[in-house]
């Protein structure tokens, strides 16, 4: 061997030994299509861990997969008996409600970092950056943001998945998010982080469209990209509908 290549074999190593590590992501799926026959859909979540240098760690791995999108401003309005009538009393309105929000994970959340990690990437639904634009205090706040994570826990729109990632050979990980027939449709991102000792050192991004197809995309599109005409075709049908109703009833 050359001497200068002996000279440059420990910059070599070094350089690799600093590598960063990397998640390499795909999805079985990029695009889910809504239609009136669907029922939910089963997202397949995997990839692999590209360590510096090849050099795999003992150590287990822990991943944190989360499913989110898309973000919406959502008002929470507490009802409340006044003389014998339920009245929307108070309420908190909330500027970025994801439509749905899933975690899968290797281990319970608590488990994979500390608190202020898991807020900082948003792992886990109570770590979920609502930002509450209302003035009220903050116990106020907090009630909301629980009645707020009830509902769309109790909707299928916030799911936590603990144990659900599955990490092989500390290199090949996957896991399957359900996605609910009730899922709104837009844009969507999958995020993986590699969590070791407390530290997220590694994480991906992968993006998502849930849309409508067929028939019920053409209604989503008339409705919201051309509403003036959707709603004068819908009140022309309406009136069409109750003359052809109302010529049958008189020929009886």
């Amino acid at each position: 061997m050359r001497p200068w290549l002996l000279l440059l074999l420990p910059l070599w190593l070094s350089l690799a030994a600093a590598a960063p590590t990397v998640l390499i992501t795909d999805l079985s799926q990029g695009r889910i299509d809504i239609n009136t026959r669907f029922k939910g859909a089963d997202l397949l979540v995997f990839g692999a861990i590209q360590y510096p240098a090849g050099a795999v760690p003992d150590a287990p791995a822990d991943i944190a997969i989360v499913v989110r999108g898309p973000a919406s401003p959502v008002t929470v309005r507490e009802k409340q008996r006044v003389a014998g009538i339920w009245l929307n009393t108070d309420a908190v309105r909330f500027e970025s409600v994801p439509g749905f929000y899933a975690v899968a994970t290797t281990r319970p959340i608590d488990a994979l970092a500390d608190d202020r990690t898991t807020a900082i990437y948003e792992i886990g639904v109570n770590n979920l950056q609502l930002s509450p634009a209302s003035a009220t205090s903050a116990a106020d706040i907090n009630r909301f943001e629980a009645g707020l994570i009830r509902v769309k826990r109790d909707a299928g729109l916030f799911v936590e998945t603990p144990g659900a990632v599955v990490v092989t050979r500390n290199v090949l990980y996957r896991a399957r998010i359900a996605i609910p027939a009730a899922v709104p449709v837009g844009d969507y991102a999958a995020e993986i982080h590699l969590i070791r000792k407390g530290r997220v050192i590694a994480s991906s991004t992968t993006p998502i469209v849930i849309g409508k197809s067929g028939f019920e995309r053409w209604v989503y599109v008339m409705a919201h990209e051309h509403s003036l005409a959707y709603g004068l075709a819908a009140v022309a049908a309406a009136l069409i509908a109750g003359g052809i109703a109302s010529a049958v009833t008189r020929r009886r």
